[in-house]
């Protein structure tokens, strides 16, 4: 039995194997408890601006070093990186067409935010830890 040319295919037909690959699910499901996540954070995060704007240099730094705030502000810049990445590496595979140019976009986004979360989590720290 012989194939149908391709304008005799119904669309059906022609979208088998392009379809999801249920790989996103998971993806998708992490943007949306990062987001949860960041409501509560960042809320906290916004009151800390408060609290420190007020003080000088030796109050916010006694401000951060309590561990209950420094915890915030840590979590903050875990699940803020995370989720700024998972959004990003979205839009890149929506925008960018050839596959060699996604992957490496990909690759490239996720090691400078990996860097300027790690530089962000050092930096708490070293204040924390003065």
């Amino acid at each position: 039995m012989t194939q149908p040319s391709n304008s005799m295919r119904t669309p059906l037909a022609k979208a088998r194997g392009l379809g999801s690959a249920k790989s996103g699910v998971h993806h998708w499901w992490y943007q949306r408890l990062t987001a949860i996540a960041m409501v509560p954070l960042v809320l906290s995060a916004i009151y800390l601006i408060f609290r420190i704007a007020g003080s000088d240099y030796n109050q916010a730094i006694f401000l951060l070093q309590n561990p209950f705030h420094a915890a915030i502000l840590l979590l903050l810049i875990i699940i803020g990186f995370w989720h700024c990445m998972l959004g990003i590496q979205v839009v890149i595979e929506d925008y960018v067409g050839s596959e060699w140019g996604r992957i490496s976009s990909i690759i490239v986004v996720k090691a400078i935010l990996i860097l300027l979360a790690t530089l962000s989590a050092l930096s708490l720290l070293k204040i924390v830890s003065t």
